[in-house]
């Protein structure tokens, strides 16, 4: 048996793959719930009602799928000119560095203006954060995926060091955690007395914003064209390390928004602990959404909603919330066959 590439698959074959590896893990979930001894249909109802049951738990999960629609465009755009950016969560820590140190006092500006010279200055950190290792790989041929996953680690030890020394709030009682945000820096909430904010409308701009570079400008067709065959791109005379740089430049700014988003929006501090691990996650939302923009926020809702509600599932009847962690595995491993089964099909000889 052989893979036989599809020139121009149908639109069914582009459809059908993907949903049916969705179908395929929830399948999944539900043999697993059976075995931890839950009901499945109980099970996934809790799920659904755990994050959309009520005004509070929806608004929760639109404010957890707020940074994971900044990572999943990151990624997302990245990914699309085949620059394996697996830092996410280092460029989203370096925007939440930049939106701490400029803004728990050391601009003292009003709303209108701070809050866009925060967002701006978070995006030119995750920005640099990415560009060294797109550097490395155009000039040297350094591996992006190493140099990405390790950026992860070495920044996550300086957030570290930065906690227990120059961002250490001295009024935190000895606990590694910045100063808050001083009100100016704070974005306000969509909904008053609830914790919705505005990130999450600025996260939707983002994704509107990306499909049109995408679809409508020359420099999405470069990144397209990229990735799809740089070689081929390059005989074309588009300047494919100038397209790569563009497109490390506009990914990690759009993660490090991801960490302006959390500290200003929801947190008001930093710590350690701020991501759970929104850059990896990012991961899994682009694969789900086919590295569509419009398609990360609806990957970003669903991957929210397993989350959300699986901490309140199990809450309720005992089943471990690892069942959205397993959920989410299954999704992208199959989601990856789907996406090979899309552009291929099997060939008996």
């Amino acid at each position: 048996m052989r893979l036989e590439a599809i020139s121009q698959p149908s639109v069914s074959r582009r459809i059908f793959p993907p949903m049916l590896a969705i179908v395929a893990s929830f399948v999944i979930a539900a043999l697993l719930a059976q075995i931890a001894g839950g009901n499945p249909f109980a099970v996934f109802g809790l799920i659904f009602k755990g994050a959309l049951g009520s005004q509070f738990a929806l608004l929760e999960t639109l404010n957890r799928a707020t940074p994971l629609i900044f990572t999943g465009l990151a990624v997302a755009v990245a990914f699309r000119a085949k620059l394996w950016n697996i830092g996410a969560e280092a460029q989203l820590y370096a925007g939440a560095v930049i939106t701490v140190v400029l803004g728990t006092g050391a601009l003292a500006w009003p709303a209108p203006v701070l809050l866009p010279t925060l967002a701006i200055g978070a995006a030119l950190a995750g920005a640099i954060v990415l560009l060294i290792p797109a550097m490395l790989k155009t000039r040297f041929g350094v591996d992006e995926v190493v140099t990405t996953l390790l950026f992860n680690f070495i920044f996550l030890l300086f957030v570290s060091y930065l906690l227990e020394g120059p961002l250490k709030d001295p009024m935190g009682m000895g606990w590694p955690k910045s100063a808050r945000l001083i009100p100016e820096a704070r974005l306000p909430r969509i909904v008053e007395g609830l914790r919705l904010h505005w990130g999450f409308a600025l996260a939707l701009i983002c994704a509107v914003a990306i499909w049109v570079i995408d679809r409508k400008t020359t420099l999405g067709f470069e990144m397209r064209a990229v990735g799809q065959n740089p070689e081929a791109a390059r005989f074309a005379g588009i300047p494919v390390t100038k397209v790569i740089l563009k497109t490390a430049l506009l990914s990690g700014g759009l993660a490090a928004l991801g960490g302006f988003s959390e500290v200003a929006g929801l947190k008001g501090s930093l710590t350690l602990d701020l991501s759970p691990g929104f850059g990896y996650t990012g991961i899994v939302v682009a694969m789900l959404a086919l590295l569509n923009p419009l398609g990360v926020v609806a990957a970003a809702l669903f991957v929210a909603i397993i989350f959300v509600g699986a901490d309140s599932m199990s809450r309720a009847i005992g089943v471990p919330t690892y069942l959205a962690d397993i959920m989410l595995a299954s999704a992208l491993l199959l989601m990856v066959l789907a996406i090979l089964f899309t552009k291929f099909r099997v060939r008996r000889d």
